[in-house]
């Protein structure tokens, strides 16, 4: 009797990738013992990705390029499309993928192998970040969850994303009846962890790299190595943009009224203040908790610009 392989859809966000996104389609279409099918969803383009996207479904029955839905203007709005209008009867699990990384060819099998094995709703991995130099870096997500980092942070690039049906489907429900706030929401895969942590779903964030994940000039999210990328986050921070995102988010999956977001959640001065004494569960990486505790000082100091 033949063996019934895992049956995964893959929601792939596309815009202007040329460049990357058949080198990224074949490390798809070819994993390893599982059965995968390819949905994509395609920003209105200037390089001919909607026109290559549509041919190559043409040629390849697992993949299929959802109709115009209108301009998006960036990821987020894009994977939120796909998990609405995906269909995801006859599947067991549900990937994110981007267009220009390449995945290793264990990628899935890996992934819903450890969903099963560590009893958990949802599955993330390191990655490997590279350049056109040459360069590589591994990204390490992996440090131990803790009581509150989901609404703080990712679990990783969501690129690295699987999840269990079951997760998926209490996820497009609270997405539906949200939707306009929603589509304020920056990050998806920001939203998706605390969507999945808010609402009792056990998470696996694996320490082995499933995917080679590209650096370029076009990333709207890319790996943070070095001095620069931490300045980029600072004036982010102090442009407002993440603290309103950690409020947007906190309200969309419900937890405004939980005692402990209560007591910070205004994020003003004194609020701010009592918050950074928690920064050791609200980040997962040492390095991380030690900016989180500065930045809450510093914006309760100095403020930001959005106040």
């Amino acid at each position: 009797m033949p063996v019934e392989l895992p049956k995964v859809a893959v929601l792939l966000a596309a815009y202007n990738g040329m460049q990357w996104i058949e080198e990224q389609l074949t490390s798809i279409l070819g994993q390893s013992a599982v059965d995968v099918t390819v949905y994509i969803s395609i920003d209105p383009s200037t390089d001919g990705t909607e026109a290559w996207c549509v041919a190559y479904a043409a040629q390849h029955s697992g993949v299929f390029v959802l109709p115009k839905d209108g301009r998006f203007g960036g990821a987020s709005r894009n994977f939120f499309r796909l998990i609405r209008d995906v269909d995801f009867d006859g599947y067991d699990f549900i990937a994110f993928a981007d267009q220009d990384d390449i995945w290793h060819a264990d990628k899935l099998l890996r992934a819903t192998q450890a969903v099963q094995s560590h009893q958990v709703d949802a599955y993330s991995s390191n990655v490997t970040a590279f350049w056109s130099s040459g360069k590589t870096h591994l990204l390490d997500k992996a440090q131990p969850q803790v009581a509150w980092d989901f609404l703080f942070e990712a679990a990783g690039p969501g690129c690295t994303y699987v999840f269990s049906k079951k997760l998926v489907a209490s996820m497009k429900a609270s997405m539906l009846a949200t939707w306009p706030a929603l589509q304020d929401v920056s990050l998806h895969d920001w939203y998706c962890y605390a969507f999945a942590r808010s609402h009792g779903y056990r998470w696996y964030i694996d320490p082995v790299p499933s995917m080679s994940y590209r650096q370029h000039e076009r990333n709207q999210v890319g790996a943070n190595t070095g001095l620069s990328p931490l300045i980029s986050r600072y004036k982010k921070i102090h442009d407002g943009w993440w603290f309103h995102q950690v409020q947007l988010i906190t309200g969309l999956v419900g937890l405004g009224a939980e005692p402990f977001v209560k007591v910070w959640l205004q994020l003003g001065r004194w609020q701010l203040i009592k918050l950074s004494f928690s920064a050791w569960k609200c980040r997962r990486r040492v390095r991380d908790k030690v900016f989180f505790f500065c930045i809450c000082w510093a914006t309760a100091l100095i403020g930001n610009k959005a106040k």
